[in-house]
């Protein structure tokens, strides 16, 4: 199992060590919710989650959900916390771009901390780690119930993501400026880093100080968790999108509709958008690597085969047929537009052989700004909700997400600058493959280079085709990025 022991502030509080750990001793404190339901179901502080719960896993599923990993502690309420609520003063801060659900995080966090502990003070901090770190250029806003009510019904933030602005001594001065020792930090694996290293740096000052991640990726690319919030929102929406795609080309001989959806270095979302839909002919993403006069065979086949096709692809596919080169302000590789190359080649392709069209839609930042679906604001309340006993029990610099459908602590060290990616050998992406109907050479389930096929053990051998292993790793990352 994962050891939280460093997590806990009995054991790091004013830079102790080598102290044994014992949560049921170091918990001092009742949790009122035992006045306040005392029906209630508690959880031992040792309950654990296995990792791989498979037996004879045939597949590679080290950082999957669960995988690699022997098992997780829990995440959720216990008899004893650490904290008393009373002296609580807790912050929350939604970092990187938008997401499904943002305002549903904000929300039940709010109301946990309000209605199960009865803690008095709540800020949000606006725009990202720019606004801890700059509070009079973004005034904080005292989160309450009230203000709360109806904000998981509109999308966005009312706390104003924002990207770069990290600083460790300025936004702990911030923090402690506010009397703040909890502290809630929304955002990705870039954001998680930084607040690892905002942890560290308040252990340096012996500042008892609860930190505790909740991980966002529409992209649904986070280590170690069954799913992210949002992705089923995107999924959903992306399936709309592709509905539509496929009236366009379907109403016009030999049309063709290419949707566009997010996902720029992981294909969850159109993978599972296209297996929702079950109207894609041709699902492209970013781990799979293809050429394009094997495209054009394929578009040229269905159109022959039922004189319409829909082309599903990935933000952050084929990039290295449009790569750019170039990157933005905050260091994010400046991606090239996939779906209008599509759109060029395979028009230029159909007039010089059997004639059609092609219909590009790019829905793109619609899918991430809308509120989050019932299934997504469940995620986000559970989510919100063992966060904030996690923190009550005194751990910190961990993350919270779900294992095999429970909620777990997961060390922000151990998610930072790494990102899961769709696996060619899954079960998921080959039933893809096959309800779209494609060919071995645009899937990533074909031959070797020199063409000759793979036997089962030189494929078990090679894992994701074009990649060397079921990750993208970030490198080295710089506070600018989160």
């Amino acid at each position: 199992m994962v050891d939280l022991g460093a997590h806990h502030l009995s054991t790091w509080s004013g830079n102790k060590s080598g102290v044994t750990f014992e949560e049921g001793e170091a918990n001092k404190h009742i949790n009122p919710m035992q006045i306040t339901w005392p029906g209630s179901r508690f959880h031992a502080p040792e309950e654990a989650v296995l990792g791989n719960i498979l037996n004879k896993d045939s597949s590679s599923r080290v950082g999957m959900a669960g995988g690699g990993v022997p098992g997780f502690l829990r995440a959720g309420a216990t008899e004893k916390i650490y904290w008393n609520p009373k002296a609580v003063r807790a912050g929350i801060v939604t970092c990187g771009g938008l997401c499904p659900g943002l305002n549903s995080i904000i929300r039940e966090v709010t109301r946990c901390l309000r209605h199960c502990y009865h803690v008095d003070s709540v800020l949000g901090f606006r725009s990202g780690y720019a606004g801890i770190l700059k509070p009079s250029e973004h005034p904080p806003i005292v989160l309450t119930t009230e203000n709360c009510r109806e904000i998981h019904m509109r999308g966005g933030s009312i706390l104003e993501a924002g990207r770069g602005g990290f600083n460790p001594d300025g936004i702990l001065d911030t923090l402690r400026s506010h009397g703040i020792n909890m502290l809630w930090v929304v955002g990705g694996d870039g954001t998680q880093w930084a607040a690892d290293v905002l942890v560290q740096a308040a252990q340096e000052r012996c500042m008892e100080m609860s930190v505790v991640g909740i991980p966002k990726s529409i992209d649904n690319d986070v280590v170690y968790f069954d799913r992210t919030f949002g992705f089923d929102t995107a999924v959903t929406a992306g399936c709309d999108v592709i509905r539509r795609g496929h009236v366009e080309a379907s109403s016009c001989h030999n049309g063709v509709a290419i949707v566009k959806l997010m996902g720029r270095d992981a294909g969850f979302v159109a993978r599972n958008a296209a297996l929702a839909s079950t109207l894609a002919d041709l699902v492209l993403i970013p781990e799979v690597k293809w050429k394009v006069d094997d495209l054009l065979q394929h578009v040229e086949g269905v159109l022959t085969r039922k004189h319409h096709m829909t082309i599903v692809v990935a933000e952050g596919a084929g990039q290295e047929h449009v790569s750019t080169g170039k990157q933005d302000d905050t260091g994010h590789t400046i991606y090239g537009d996939i779906g209008a190359f599509l759109k060029d080649i395979i028009n230029k392709h159909l007039k010089k052989t059997i004639g059609g069209r092609c219909f590009y839609i790019d829905p793109s930042y619609i899918i991430r700004s809308g509120p989050a679906d019932p299934s997504d604001h469940m995620y986000c309340a559970r989510m919100a909700y063992d966060s904030v006993h996690a923190a009550m029990r005194g751990y910190t610099g961990v993350v919270v997400g779900s294992v095999h459908g429970f909620m777990v602590m997961v060390p922000m060290a151990r998610m930072a600058g790494i990102r899961r990616t769709v696996q060619v050998s899954s079960s998921v992406w080959q039933a893809c493959v096959q309800s779209a109907k494609m060919p071995a050479c645009l899937s990533g389930m074909g031959d070797d280079d020199d063409g000759a096929p793979r036997s089962p053990k030189a494929q078990a051998k090679k894992k994701d085709r074009g990649h060397p292993s079921m990750y993208r790793t970030g490198g080295a990352l710089a506070g600018k990025n989160t």
